[in-house]
């Protein structure tokens, strides 16, 4: 974090990254300083309602975060602004997005969490669009024009007021992670049985993680049997995620009912103190560790993996289990929605579980599931893909069949992908053939 006093007395001369904080209520000019050199502009957590029309001064200007302030309208000036890719006004008040506002080389536009009704059709100009995250608005329909964005991968469009699906979505060439819970079209299953875990016979221990869906906690539960077992407790919170509602994620992970590749549940919470919804899940042994980190600013869309290796039996058992695990989950009539490396857990072994349900969403009704499946299989081929890529060399037939896997799976029509039943089968194959 900088301060504007640095920034005034010429410190920061030639940086790339500026990060503001400080109550600010006006653009301070002083930033056009920089302009031969800033990339990153973050003025989030602010009292702003305007920028400059002249922010286009910024030349170099690619990524713009301006979350958390009482902006009512995004801004016409953004759109002036030659090289920007990114911009994220999540958490604003804003009820209106210009046509005139979207700039020509947009990649990822968020919007979460805002008081959108409409987008406006110039959004399917917007060609280089690749992630739009609109989760938490109000609105009704998206605007037919954005199926022109065929470079779209990720639409988080949770928690609005939408009713169905526009079949363009479901066939969006390139579209791959898609979170569409908390509409109308798509309501959480109020009869999936669950135990009730009361509040009293959990003992809270270290907090093992947290995420903007909740807190994840080792404990030990006094089970029916009266014995004290290690778990992890998961407390929801309240607030709209850039994925949606967490409720809609607590729903999910009940639904999805347990699988040797999902973390499963033990039971809901009941009788907390201050009303808080929580699971309590199977603690994850520690050799477990993340596959991938989260895509970055640049990656946009894409994990990022370290320099490690896959021998082809480990690459083979990841595939093979996520493939099990999500075939499952479409069994319940449900799509994962962000079926990435960096929500899967392995070992050296290869034994994976697949988690995070934030971004799951429950069908619509079996023909609209059918699509979301195919949909899904396209994230699947992409994790596929980037396990190939780090393998160590592999049997040629081995190879090209998870090649030739891989490719049904991302091609750009989607009715022709396989379903994951299909999927699993073709790998239980290829592992059989290892084996012989």
């Amino acid at each position: 974090m900088h301060t504007l006093a640095d920034l005034r007395a010429g410190k920061l001369a030639g940086i790339t990254r500026l990060s503001l904080a400080c109550g600010l209520t006006e653009f301070p000019p002083e930033i056009f300083s920089l302009s031969d050199s800033l990339e990153t502009l973050d003025l989030s957590g602010n009292a702003l309602t305007g920028l400059p029309d002249d922010l286009h001064r910024l030349t170099h200007l690619k990524i713009l975060f301006c979350s958390n302030n009482p902006f009512t309208r995004l801004p016409d000036a953004i759109g002036q602004c030659a090289q920007l890719e990114v911009v994220g006004f999540k958490a604003c008040q804003i009820q209106e997005v210009p046509a005139r506002a979207l700039p020509v080389r947009l990649r990822s536009l968020i919007l979460t969490d805002n008081r959108i009704e409409s987008l406006p059709q110039a959004l399917g100009d917007c060609r280089y669009l690749q992630k739009l995250m609109m989760a938490g608005n109000r609105l009704r329909d998206l605007p037919a024009s954005l199926a022109r964005c065929e470079r779209l991968e990720l639409l988080r469009i949770s928690a609005n007021n939408i009713q169905r699906l526009p079949d363009w979505v479901l066939n969006m060439p390139a579209l791959a992670w898609l979170a569409c819970a908390g509409n109308p079209l798509s309501s959480p299953r109020g009869d999936t049985p669950i135990h009730a875990i009361r509040w009293q016979d959990l003992e809270l221990q270290q907090v093992l993680g947290q995420g903007a869906s909740g807190v994840i906690q080792q404990a030990l539960w006094r089970n029916d049997q009266q014995t004290r077992q290690a778990v992890a407790v998961k407390l929801y919170k309240g607030a709209v995620t850039s994925d949606g509602s967490p409720l809609n994620e607590m729903a999910a992970c009940i639904a999805a009912g347990n699988h040797p590749n999902l973390i499963n549940v033990e039971g809901k919470i009941h009788g907390h103190p201050a009303e808080v919804d929580g699971l309590v899940m199977q603690l994850i042994s520690p050799d477990f560790t993340n596959l991938a980190g989260p895509p970055s600013l640049q990656s946009c869309t894409r994990d990022r993996y370290g320099n490690g290796r896959f021998s082809p039996s480990v690459a083979l058992n990841i595939a093979a289990g996520i493939a099990a695990a999500t075939a499952h989950l479409h069994a319940q009539g449900l799509t994962h929605g962000d079926l990435y490396g960096h929500n899967i857990l392995w070992n050296e072994r290869g034994d994976c579980l697949l988690g995070d349900f934030g971004a799951a969403s429950f069908y619509p009704d079996a023909n609209t599931g059918a699509q979301l499946e195919r949909l899904e299989a396209r994230a699947f081929g992409i994790l596929l893909g980037e396990l190939i890529e780090r393998c160590d060399a592999m049997d040629a037939d081995m190879e090209a069949r998870l090649n030739a896997l891989q490719a049904d799976c991302t091609q750009p029509v989607v009715a022709q992908r396989p379903g994951f039943s299909e999927i699993a089968q073709r790998l239980s194959a290829i592992s059989a053939l290892r084996r012989a």
